[in-house]
């Protein structure tokens, strides 16, 4: 039995790697997905790949920070596919890293903490309000688990800390009403190391190293020896997100194969 038969998948940031990967996944598992971003012509890609393997794919361009578009999202998905089951946030932040933090600027500093804990908030609050009317749901939120200490990461740290934070609060607050919020970590991923990714860091960029560098040095940084795969992740997600993980909830779930320990 597919994990996610029947489910209406929302994602968030679906024209990235990473959102690329979790569609595809989640719609192999019987999902619906709702593709959303800033750009079209990403989540336009994502969705003739879901569809070309049999899934169910829309796309919806809209910021998700912007309160009043979200809200009318989530409720178009609502009205058009009867629920809204799973919320999932891959927004990206706008972090810089590889400076030290008495190097670096104050906007640099305080950018990924707002823009991350914005996006966060506004998602979810939009998912979790249809979720408790309903009476089920679950809300899944990704970083890189660098609240628990990672250097020469700029504002990563705070900005995954003040996620984590918000994401238990959540649950605490909708558990009740049967809904489930958690958050997955994972670091160093090598198929988001593509130039046409790290071209929009400058710090990385500027640093000169190659997506195989920088797999490299992850690889050495864990406790498997290598790199967390995108496939891995991606499972690991859907699994998350279905019915067989209803016990978990307020939690981070730890896909950086041990670059930090939880």
């Amino acid at each position: 039995m597919m994990l996610l038969a029947k489910k209406n998948v929302v994602i968030y940031g679906g024209g990235g790697p990473i959102g690329n990967a979790f569609a595809r996944t989640f719609a192999r598992e019987g999902a619906r997905v709702f593709l959303v971003g800033r750009t079209r012509e990403p989540l336009e890609h994502t969705a003739a790949e879901v569809e070309s393997a049999g899934g169910s794919a829309h796309v919806g361009v809209l910021d998700a920070l912007d309160e009043r578009s979200v809200n009318e999202h989530v409720q178009e998905v609502r009205s058009l596919a009867g629920s809204v089951d799973v919320s999932v946030n891959l927004v990206s932040r706008g972090d810089v890293q590889g400076i030290p933090l008495i190097d670096m600027a104050a906007d640099d500093f305080v950018r990924p903490i707002t823009v991350g804990l914005t996006a966060a908030f506004v998602t979810a609050r939009a998912a979790a309000r249809v979720m408790v009317d309903q009476g089920d749901g679950v809300i899944l939120t990704l970083n890189s688990g660098s609240a628990h200490g990672s250097p020469m990461m700029g504002a990563s740290g705070p900005a995954d800390a003040a996620t984590d934070t918000f994401v238990r609060n959540l649950a605490a607050e909708v558990g009740p009403r049967g809904v489930r919020v958690l958050g997955m970590w994972t670091a160093g991923v090598p198929e988001t190391f593509a130039p046409r990714f790290l071209e929009h860091n400058p710090t990385r960029r500027a640093s000169g190293m190659s997506a195989e560098d920088i797999d490299q040095v992850m690889s050495g940084l864990s406790m498997l020896g290598r790199a967390p795969r995108l496939a891995h992740v991606a499972e690991t997600a859907a699994f998350l997100v279905s019915d067989r993980a209803g016990a978990i909830t307020g939690a981070f779930v730890n896909a950086t194969s041990g670059v930090f320990p939880s």
